[in-house]
């Protein structure tokens, strides 16, 4: 498989915007997180003589967030107001700046309704979305009490990252084609990540806004989420992102972490390989012995984890041992000590 290709080796600067195809510029805004930044996009919309602005995604709702957006409404958005902003999908550093940004510019919120629901979920610890049910999940799925109950030292995070959040949206749809700057995009909604993670496909200009769906070189984040705690969503990611094979081969992928590339199908295939490795080295270790899935963190991610990363990697843990006992290659039991347990089937 070919390596992809980046037309744009260098991300703008904080503040500022790159032209990346006819109407759509690149915004780049930091996180304070491993994973440091979150690439945004604006499209140029409306008409001659009356020009604005649609933008996708809106890092965190944090004051580094609004500085940077400040620097952007001085400069590349100076004479066009914003009249829409579409979120990708409900994390924080894709939503977390919603409210402030409609709040500012009377914009209107565009989003599937399934992550509208789940940010004020998230929001306010309800329908599983709060630090006990999460400790209550990873405990059933092996993880110690200590650790398990140092999740609840995360209580309040997410309304944290997303301060306030409009009450209101327009509803996305799959396959529905929205007019922008004269040109049709097409919504294509993809699972797993997120409940209804939005990525937005223009035919005209062969660019692809890819939201977390498609990353050049990180593996998406699956987890398991209390909500929903039998869920497969491991198989509905890979079912999702084989559906960009049917985009053209040399479509520009504009990811939201990451350079913008070329090279979309290699990239399906290798994250395809990368999941069947793991999931493969997965069967094995529980053909030896039933395995939890705090049993397997080490096999699945070959390194020590601190706490922030055993939240995440707990819910890609049980997303491949779900996946792999949904297609019939390992059983599951529930043992008197309430953990789930995987061997083979």
């Amino acid at each position: 498989m070919s390596a992809p290709e980046y037309p744009f080796d260098q991300p703008p600067a904080a503040g500022s915007a790159a032209q990346v195809a006819p109407g759509v510029y690149w915004l780049r805004m930091a996180l304070p997180f491993e994973l440091d930044h979150i690439n945004l996009w604006l499209l140029q919309d409306g008409t001659a003589l009356e020009p604005h602005w649609f933008v996708v995604d809106t890092g965190l709702g944090n004051d580094a967030t609004r500085a940077a957006w400040e620097k952007v409404f001085a400069g590349t958005l100076a004479g066009r107001t914003v009249r829409r902003v579409l979120v990708t999908h409900y994390h924080p550093d894709h939503v977390g700046n919603a409210g402030w940004l409609c709040s500012r510019t009377g914009a209107e919120l565009w989003m599937t309704r399934a992550d509208y629901l789940t940010v004020h979920a998230a929001r306010h610890g309800a329908a599983g979305y709060s630090p006990e049910a999460q400790r209550d999940l990873f405990r059933a799925n092996g993880l110690d009490d200590a650790q398990a109950n140092a999740l609840l030292a995360r209580g309040g995070l997410y309304k944290s990252m997303v301060p306030d959040f409009p009450f209101s949206h327009r509803r996305l749809f799959e396959g529905e084609q929205i007019r922008i700057g004269g040109r049709s995009w097409r919504v294509i909604v993809g699972y797993g990540h997120a409940p209804e993670h939005a990525s937005l496909y223009c035919e005209e200009l062969k660019v692809l806004i890819s939201g977390d769906m498609l990353l050049p070189r990180i593996s998406t984040n699956i987890a398991v989420r209390p909500v929903d705690p039998s869920s497969n969503p491991l198989r509905l990611f890979l079912d999702s992102i084989r559906r960009y094979r049917d985009l053209p081969a040399d479509v520009l992928v504009l990811p939201s972490h990451g350079l913008p590339f070329r090279g979309a199908h290699e990239r399906v295939a290798r994250l395809e390989a990368h999941h069947a490795d793991r999931l493969a080295a997965l069967q094995a270790h529980c053909a030896t012995a039933p395995r939890s899935a705090a049993d397997v963190l080490e096999v699945l991610f070959r390194r020590k984890l601190d706490t922030g990363q055993i939240f995440f990697a707990m819910g890609e843990a049980i997303a491949h041992l779900h996946c792999l006992h949904y297609d019939g290659r390992l059983s599951r039991t529930v043992g008197p000590d309430g953990i789930a347990r995987f061997a083979s089937a």
